[in-house]
């Protein structure tokens, strides 16, 4: 048996991607108030900042920056599925059941990757702001509501017509 191990290295960037149980929902865009409220409860609870997120109608990807000698993503992940689901819950959608009969609205795990370099940094940045238009839910980056790509134009770190022209799709880096 292969035991997967996180990595857990204070203060770096995470990439993450959530993934809902019913991969055929629109529940994050339902409810993305609630969704919105959960990253706030998480963040006050246990302080991060998000440096990229998109939400796509069964998962996001963020990618995240933990403070001064904090490696633990893991509960702020938590957190923010535990929140989502009572704020969800409570509007009385039902939720699913998995193989193993466990109700819940999230996948049990999800994926983590330690940002590694600026490059990588800047390549999870592209991919997850290009993420909508790879789904077939955009035509373009900026044209997509739920991402963090409107901070970045506003910012002037990219323009607003990022990616339009893209030959090649920024590279997943999670296999996706």
């Amino acid at each position: 048996m292969v035991l997967y191990r996180r990595s857990h290295i204070a203060n770096a960037p995470y990439f993450l991607t959530v993934v809902l149980r019913d991969r055929g929902t629109r529940l994050l865009l339902d409810h993305i108030e609630q969704l919105r409220a959960a990253f706030r409860c998480a963040a006050a609870e246990n302080p991060f900042h998000v440096d990229a997120v998109v939400v796509l109608p069964d998962h996001f990807h963020l990618l995240c920056t933990l403070p001064e000698g904090d490696a633990d993503f893991s509960t702020r992940m938590q957190t923010i599925k535990r929140r989502f689901t009572f704020g969800v819950a409570g509007s009385g959608v039902p939720m699913c059941k998995n193989s193993r009969r466990e109700s819940g609205y999230w996948q049990t795990r999800f994926w983590e990757h330690t940002i590694r370099d600026d490059d990588d940094f800047a390549r999870h940045v592209d991919y997850i702001h290009y993420n909508p238009v790879k789904h077939g839910l955009a035509q373009a980056a900026c044209d997509w509501p739920h991402s963090s790509i409107h901070r970045y134009v506003r910012q002037g770190l990219i323009t607003k017509d990022w990616g339009e022209n893209s030959p090649v799709e920024p590279q997943s880096p999670t296999g996706e």
